[in-house]
């Protein structure tokens, strides 16, 4: 078969294929059901007719141009939206999936945290001098805050607001990236600002200053401490691919569970900034305790709602409906 007879037996197929991608431009979905699926038929056709082209017309125009239209085919079909669906999907699904996957991780976090947290506050509400002494210059002023909250003007807020952010995802990344420490320093990481944030909330309700506390932590604090038990969980993924990577190697089961951990750490990082934002603009005086309160147990009824909602396994039967 010569090249112009093969060309002009499927050249309009080849013109379809290129009147489609026209249609479409970078949204394969502006062809409805019916195209997208056609679109997909033109491809793997044009594919099949480049891999004919490449062995029989090497080096021939033809063969070029067949190219060049699998190339941008491909890109419709597959790179550019794919990367949008993907994107979607992992904000959508797969980060609540990824948290959900490892129910027993979730409740050894928790109560790294949690644990330490209550015995700090039992410690600063019941020996307030020693229990003082563990807190950090930077958080003295938390454990007596002014009854009415911090009342920042807006320039002021912003840079607060930064600077918490900044607080927040190091934290978190810590308790992440400690888990190639075999976990030691995310255990520690979880512990210390469990005991830390008791101690703190001790003294405060010790002082007589619990309102003001929760003033200065109820809108943030629940989504705060969520984020940092994600970053724990990312953390704990990796140490315990250490410590029991079963019949693997150390490093191929640590490979195994980077990508998950790196994709948990990653989508927490949105709910830090917000943390962060709440932190600057809603711990002040112009909104009741109670509103804040609310605010802050609703962003957290809200997450780990998402948790069991979203991140339940697809049945497979649901799966295979949705590719028909």
């Amino acid at each position: 078969m010569s090249p112009e007879r093969f060309a002009a037996e499927r050249a309009a197929a080849w013109e379809e294929l290129e009147a489609s991608l026209l249609r479409a431009g970078d949204r394969p979905e502006r062809l409805g059901r019916n195209g997208v699926r056609r679109l997909g038929e033109l491809y793997r056709a044009a594919a099949a007719d480049l891999a004919f082209a490449r062995r029989r017309f090497p080096g021939e125009p033809l063969t070029r141009r067949l190219e060049a239209l699998v190339l941008r085919a491909r890109a419709a079909v597959y790179a550019r939206s794919g990367r949008r669906a993907s994107f979607v999907a992992f904000f959508t699904r797969g980060y609540w999936r990824r948290l959900a996957e490892r129910p027993l991780l979730v409740l050894a976090a928790w109560l790294l945290l949690a644990g330490p947290a209550v015995a700090g506050a039992a410690w600063g509400a019941t020996d307030p001098a020693t229990a003082a002494g563990l807190i950090p210059a930077q958080f003295q002023a938390a454990a007596d805050p002014p009854a009415e909250g911090r009342d920042y003007d807006p320039a002021t807020a912003s840079a607060f607001s930064f600077s918490v952010m900044f607080n927040n995802i190091q934290v978190t990344l810590i308790a992440f990236a400690g888990g190639i420490t075999f976990g030691v320093l995310t255990v520690y990481a979880l512990f210390f600002n469990g005991l830390l944030l008791g101690v703190i909330g001790g003294l405060a309700v010790g002082a007589g200053n619990g309102t003001a506390f929760l003033r200065l932590i109820s809108s943030h604090g629940p989504l705060e401490i969520s984020c940092i038990v994600v970053g724990g969980i990312a953390g704990l993924r990796i140490a315990w691919a250490l410590i029991r990577p079963g019949s693997l190697r150390r490093v191929t089961s640590l490979r195994r569970e980077a990508v998950p951990a790196v994709e948990i750490a990653a989508g927490t990082i949105p709910w830090l900034v917000l943390c962060g934002f709440l932190e600057g603009f809603a711990t002040g005086p112009d909104l009741p305790v109670a509103v804040q309160a609310t605010l802050g147990g609703t962003l957290f009824v809200v997450f780990w709602g998402l948790v069991v909602w979203r991140g339940r396994p697809v049945h497979r039967t649901a799966r295979a409906l949705a590719r028909r």
